[in-house]
Order: C-alpha cells, then structure tokens, then sequence
C-alpha cells in the first residue's frame, strides 16, 4: 500500500451528544487512528458532561474525501460558521445517511441516541442521588484530612 492511500485510510464518524447538545445535531468527524472508538472516548471525556453515542462508523479507503463530502453538503447546517473545524451540523441521520450512500455505498447505521448516562441522570431517584452526594461528600472530608492513614 502506498504512503498516500496509508494516509487517507480511515474513519469517518457521525456522532451525537443529546445531553450536551440536544437532538438533531450531528459531529461528523474522521480518524486515522486503528481503534476509532478511541477518538469518540476522548470527545466525550473532557469537555461535555455525557459521552458521545455513535450513529455511524464508516470505514474508508479515502476517509477524508468522504468526510468533506459530508461537510459540504451539510455547510448550511453547520452550528458554528465562523470556524469550520467545528463539525457540528444541525440535521437529521437519514440526510447523513443519503449522502454517505452517494459517496461510499450502504451504511450501517443506529438511528436512536443510547444517550446512557443523559437518561439515568434523569431517572435517578431522590435517595440514589442523595447517597452518590454523600459518597462525594465523604471523598472530599478525607481529601481534606489527608487521606486514610490506616
């Protein structure tokens, strides 16, 4: 395999975040990287308060082709205008999925949002919350103290 099918040989991903962003919003990204699932983990570790679900994770030959297929035909849907490499879009999945089978054929996708962590937060129930408060409570007590010393 040559150097430049080496570097355009990825993944393009659609994600969404209905915790962090609400419904119909789309990241529509790509990696290199061999285990893809990597990326989507460090996008939802950081800087939003729920993972990532995964909608589609397309394997590609030329993943950046297919990926800029995608923004362009979603760029008038784009959240933010200003500054491109924020890809997130204001759409809904069969429109992605329509565009990934006119660039790379049938997809496998997953229409619905597990949004996990999103749904348990507003299932909890009031005691369930009240002891994970206490269990954070108790972790900050012995961060002041100094720890456990048994």
């Amino acid at each position: 395999m040559s150097r430049a099918q080496m570097t355009k040989s990825g993944h393009v991903y659609v994600l969404s975040n209905i915790g962090s962003f609400g419904e119909g919003i789309f990241k529509i990204g790509m990696t290199r990287r061999l285990e893809p699932a990597d990326r989507v983990r460090e996008l939802g570790d950081a800087s939003v308060p729920f993972p990532f679900d995964v909608h589609m994770m397309i394997s590609s030959d030329d993943a950046p082709t297919l990926e800029n297929a995608l923004h362009r035909a979603l760029h008038r849907l784009r959240l933010n205008k200003i500054k491109p490499r924020k890809e997130f879009f204001r759409t809904d999945l069969d429109a992605i999925r329509q565009i990934v089978e006119q660039d790379h054929g049938e997809v496998d996708y997953v229409a619905d949002a597990e949004a996990l962590e999103y749904r348990q937060s507003f299932e909890m129930s009031e005691d369930d919350s009240e002891f994970i408060e206490s269990l954070y409570e108790k972790l900050s007590d012995e961060d002041k103290n100094g720890g456990d010393d048994a």
